[in-house]
């Protein structure tokens, strides 16, 4: 299946986000130390929902801040969220929903 057709605006997914730092946060996953020691290597699970695909292959993303990330639709880092994590992290993809309708974040949905 083509990439940028497998995701459509509204889908749900996670992007596994590489990051470096001294002092990894609850969500990291795949912690390494560094050669020295001074840092670590870790991923974290962003959530996010598509707001566009484009034709040059890239799919537009908003996070729950309202920022939009551009990312190519075959980074295997990126994925449509499965059943499970659409259920445990929902909050998460409905707070991106409820920013982009303006409602508060501590709205509940009708």
């Amino acid at each position: 299946m083509d990439p940028q057709s497998y995701f459509k605006p509204g889908d749900w997914v996670v992007y596994r986000k590489t990051k470096r730092g001294p002092a990894p946060g609850p969500r990291a996953r795949r912690v390494t130390a560094a050669h020295k020691g001074d840092n670590y290597g870790y991923t974290v699970d962003k959530y996010w929902v598509v707001e566009d695909t484009l034709p040059d292959g890239t799919v537009l993303l908003k996070t729950r801040r309202g920022k939009q990330n551009r990312l190519s639709s075959d980074d295997p880092a990126l994925r449509k969220a499965g059943v499970l994590t659409r259920w445990m992290y929902r909050s998460r993809f409905l707070e991106i929903e409820r920013h982009d309708s303006g409602q508060p974040s501590n709205a509940v949905p009708v």
